[in-house]
This record gives structure tokens, C-alpha cells and sequence, in this order.
């Protein structure tokens, strides 16, 4: 499975499935999907802590070194597609309103180049 080709959909399914098989329902109200989301993403984090961007660039660029990375970024994606798939959230969907709105939010000419959050353009 790639990127290039496989949907949202394919994954929300394989997550699905993998969870029905070990009757996870129970575990996975939205505050514990939230909860986990945002755990795994810490752990992500944790891994390029005290690290410079140098260092992290070249960790991410080894396919060794990054396997830490991958697998932390894969559970955060688990928890946000399995959150998907069990509240009916059309993830492409979802994205796409949010773009919209941040399209009027950070409008190029005010925004390009900068890191301002859209209340301080």
C-alpha cells in the first residue's frame, strides 16, 4: 500500500477491521480517540526533541532512522481515521471545508511568508 494508491476510505476500513476483530468498540468513544490521537502525537514529538533540524532532516532522510518517526505517525493516523470511521467524518471532506476557511483566513497577500496566526494579519 501506497499513498499514490490507496484511499482514505481502503484505510478506514483496514483500521475498522482491525479493531472489530479485537472488540476495541468499547475502548474507542471520541474522548479516548482524541486522547489517544494526541498521545501518539506527543510521542512523536518526543522523538525530535533536542534534536536541531539538521539532525532531524537526516534521520528523516535515512529509511532506517525514520522507521521510530513512521511508526509514531502511523498511530496518530490510526487514532484520527479510526475517530473517521466511527462518527461518519468524511476526512477529504473535512479537509476541504477547513482549507476553504482557512483560504479567507490567510489570504496570499497577507499571509505569504508569514507565520501569524490570521487574528494577528
Amino acid at each position: 500500500m501506497t499513498d499514490a494508491d490507496t484511499t482514505l476510505s481502503v484505510l478506514k476500513e483496514r483500521v475498522t477491521a482491525f479493531c472489530t476483530a479485537r472488540d476495541w468498540d468499547q475502548f474507542h468513544g471520541p474522548r479516548d480517540l482524541a486522547i489517544g490521537a494526541v498521545t501518539e502525537a506527543a510521542e512523536l514529538l518526543a522523538l525530535f526533541r533536542f534534536r536541531t533540524d539538521d539532525e532531524i532532516s537526516a534521520t528523516l532522510a535515512d529509511p532506517v532512522a525514520r522507521v521510530p518517526a513512521e511508526h509514531e505517525l502511523a498511530d496518530v493516523m490510526f487514532f484520527l481515521l479510526r475517530l473517521a470511521a466511527r462518527h461518519g467524518i468524511d476526512v477529504a471532506g473535512a479537509c476541504e471545508r477547513k482549507l476553504a476557511v482557512n483560504e479567507t483566513r490567510y489570504p496570499v497577500a497577507t499571509s505569504r511568508g508569514s507565520n501569524r496566526k490570521y487574528t494577528e494579519l
